[in-house]
Protein backbone atom coordinates (compact mmCIF):
# COMPACT_ATOMS: atom_id res chain seq x y z
CA UNK A 1 0.00 0.00 0.00
CA UNK A 2 1.16 3.50 -0.85
CA UNK A 3 -0.37 6.61 0.72
CA UNK A 4 0.51 10.13 -0.44
CA UNK A 5 -0.27 13.32 1.47
CA UNK A 6 -0.39 16.66 -0.34
CA UNK A 7 -1.28 20.14 0.85
CA UNK A 8 0.12 23.55 1.61
CA UNK A 9 3.19 23.95 3.81
CA UNK A 10 2.22 23.80 7.45
CA UNK A 11 -0.85 21.63 6.84
CA UNK A 12 0.52 18.76 8.92
CA UNK A 13 1.51 16.32 6.19
CA UNK A 14 4.68 15.16 7.95
CA UNK A 15 2.98 14.83 11.33
CA UNK A 16 0.15 12.81 9.81
CA UNK A 17 2.57 10.77 7.69
CA UNK A 18 4.51 9.73 10.76
CA UNK A 19 1.30 8.84 12.59
CA UNK A 20 0.05 6.77 9.62
CA UNK A 21 3.43 5.05 9.48
CA UNK A 22 3.09 4.02 13.11
CA UNK A 23 -0.49 2.87 12.60
CA UNK A 24 0.15 0.76 9.48
CA UNK A 25 3.74 -0.21 10.34
CA UNK A 26 5.06 0.87 6.95
CA UNK A 27 7.88 3.34 6.26
CA UNK A 28 7.29 7.08 6.13
CA UNK A 29 9.11 9.19 3.54
CA UNK A 30 9.19 12.97 3.77
CA UNK A 31 9.95 14.03 0.19
CA UNK A 32 11.96 17.08 1.25
CA UNK A 33 14.14 14.97 3.57
CA UNK A 34 14.49 12.36 0.83
CA UNK A 35 15.75 15.04 -1.58
CA UNK A 36 18.06 16.50 1.07
CA UNK A 37 19.66 13.07 1.55
CA UNK A 38 19.98 12.50 -2.21
CA UNK A 39 21.45 15.97 -2.80
CA UNK A 40 23.61 16.18 0.32
CA UNK A 41 22.26 19.59 1.36
CA UNK A 42 19.20 21.14 2.95
CA UNK A 43 16.27 22.49 0.93
CA UNK A 44 17.14 26.11 1.81
CA UNK A 45 20.75 25.45 0.70
CA UNK A 46 19.52 23.88 -2.56
CA UNK A 47 17.36 26.92 -3.29
CA UNK A 48 20.19 29.29 -2.43
CA UNK A 49 23.05 27.55 -4.26
CA UNK A 50 21.34 25.82 -7.18
CA UNK A 51 18.02 27.66 -7.52
CA UNK A 52 14.35 26.79 -7.63
CA UNK A 53 14.42 25.22 -11.09
CA UNK A 54 17.15 22.79 -10.07
CA UNK A 55 15.19 21.91 -6.93
CA UNK A 56 11.97 21.29 -8.88
CA UNK A 57 13.81 19.01 -11.33
CA UNK A 58 15.32 17.06 -8.43
CA UNK A 59 11.86 16.81 -6.89
CA UNK A 60 10.35 15.35 -10.09
CA UNK A 61 13.24 12.90 -10.42
CA UNK A 62 12.73 11.78 -6.80
CA UNK A 63 8.99 11.30 -7.39
CA UNK A 64 9.65 9.27 -10.53
CA UNK A 65 12.01 7.01 -8.60
CA UNK A 66 9.54 6.57 -5.76
CA UNK A 67 6.71 5.80 -8.20
CA UNK A 68 8.72 2.86 -9.55
CA UNK A 69 9.23 1.27 -6.14
CA UNK A 70 7.22 -1.82 -5.34
CA UNK A 71 7.40 -1.53 -1.55
CA UNK A 72 4.78 0.05 0.69
CA UNK A 73 5.31 3.56 2.04
CA UNK A 74 3.63 6.75 3.16
CA UNK A 75 4.84 9.85 1.35
CA UNK A 76 4.52 13.43 2.47
CA UNK A 77 5.18 15.86 -0.38
CA UNK A 78 6.39 19.42 -0.25
CA UNK A 79 3.68 22.06 -0.50
CA UNK A 80 4.60 22.94 -4.07
CA UNK A 81 5.35 19.44 -5.29
CA UNK A 82 1.97 18.73 -6.98
CA UNK A 83 2.00 22.08 -8.77
CA UNK A 84 5.02 21.64 -11.05
CA UNK A 85 5.40 19.79 -14.31
CA UNK A 86 3.89 16.33 -14.30
CA UNK A 87 4.31 15.83 -10.56
CA UNK A 88 0.62 15.48 -9.72
CA UNK A 89 0.16 12.95 -12.52
CA UNK A 90 3.10 10.96 -11.13
CA UNK A 91 1.61 11.13 -7.64
CA UNK A 92 -1.84 10.02 -8.82
CA UNK A 93 -0.33 7.11 -10.74
CA UNK A 94 1.35 5.76 -7.58
CA UNK A 95 -1.80 4.91 -5.63
CA UNK A 96 -5.50 5.51 -5.19
CA UNK A 97 -4.76 6.91 -1.73
CA UNK A 98 -3.76 10.52 -2.44
CA UNK A 99 -5.06 12.84 0.27
CA UNK A 100 -5.21 16.64 0.23
CA UNK A 101 -4.90 17.92 3.80
CA UNK A 102 -6.97 21.09 3.49
CA UNK A 103 -6.78 24.00 5.92
CA UNK A 104 -8.01 27.59 5.74
CA UNK A 105 -5.70 30.50 4.95
CA UNK A 106 -5.91 31.76 8.53
CA UNK A 107 -5.07 28.35 10.01
CA UNK A 108 -2.11 27.93 7.69
CA UNK A 109 -0.78 31.45 8.32
CA UNK A 110 -1.00 30.90 12.07
CA UNK A 111 0.85 27.56 11.82
CA UNK A 112 3.57 29.13 9.66
CA UNK A 113 4.30 32.01 12.03
CA UNK A 114 7.88 31.79 13.23
CA UNK A 115 8.90 29.05 10.76
CA UNK A 116 10.21 31.36 8.05
CA UNK A 117 13.88 30.46 8.62
CA UNK A 118 13.27 26.85 7.56
CA UNK A 119 10.97 27.61 4.61
CA UNK A 120 12.63 29.30 1.59
CA UNK A 121 9.34 30.42 0.09
CA UNK A 122 8.41 32.57 3.08
CA UNK A 123 11.89 33.34 4.41
CA UNK A 124 11.60 37.07 3.69
CA UNK A 125 8.07 37.52 5.06
CA UNK A 126 6.99 38.96 8.40
CA UNK A 127 4.25 37.17 10.34
CA UNK A 128 1.82 39.96 9.43
CA UNK A 129 2.44 39.33 5.71
CA UNK A 130 1.71 35.60 5.86
CA UNK A 131 -2.11 35.64 5.48
CA UNK A 132 -2.03 37.60 2.22
CA UNK A 133 0.83 35.52 0.81
CA UNK A 134 -0.74 32.22 1.82
CA UNK A 135 -4.12 33.27 0.44
CA UNK A 136 -2.72 34.16 -2.98
CA UNK A 137 -0.49 31.11 -3.11
CA UNK A 138 -3.17 28.71 -1.92
CA UNK A 139 -5.54 30.05 -4.59
CA UNK A 140 -2.93 29.20 -7.25
CA UNK A 141 -2.22 25.74 -5.86
CA UNK A 142 -5.71 24.55 -4.97
CA UNK A 143 -6.37 23.43 -8.55
CA UNK A 144 -3.61 20.83 -8.22
CA UNK A 145 -4.43 19.82 -4.65
CA UNK A 146 -8.08 19.24 -5.60
CA UNK A 147 -7.01 16.52 -8.06
CA UNK A 148 -6.34 14.30 -5.04
CA UNK A 149 -8.51 11.24 -4.57
CA UNK A 150 -9.67 12.46 -1.17
CA UNK A 151 -9.90 15.88 0.47
CA UNK A 152 -9.59 16.04 4.25
CA UNK A 153 -10.95 19.28 5.74
CA UNK A 154 -8.68 19.51 8.77
CA UNK A 155 -9.61 22.95 10.15
CA UNK A 156 -10.43 22.72 13.83
CA UNK A 157 -9.43 19.06 14.02
CA UNK A 158 -6.76 17.59 16.24
CA UNK A 159 -4.08 15.40 14.69
CA UNK A 160 -5.89 12.34 16.07
CA UNK A 161 -9.22 13.39 14.55
CA UNK A 162 -7.63 13.90 11.14
CA UNK A 163 -5.73 10.64 11.51
CA UNK A 164 -8.96 8.79 12.32
CA UNK A 165 -10.59 10.25 9.21
CA UNK A 166 -7.65 9.14 7.05
CA UNK A 167 -7.71 5.61 8.49
CA UNK A 168 -11.47 5.30 7.86
CA UNK A 169 -11.02 6.33 4.21
CA UNK A 170 -8.09 3.96 3.71
CA UNK A 171 -10.12 1.13 5.16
Amino acid sequence: MKIVLVGYMGSGKSTLGNALSSHYQIPFIDLDQFIEEEQGMSIPELFETKGAIYFRKAETKALEGLSERQDDFILSTGGGTPCYGTNMDIILSMTSFVFYIKLSVNSLAKRLEGTQSTRPLIASLKNSELPEFVGKHLFERTYYYNKSHHIIAADGQSVNQTLDELIKLIG
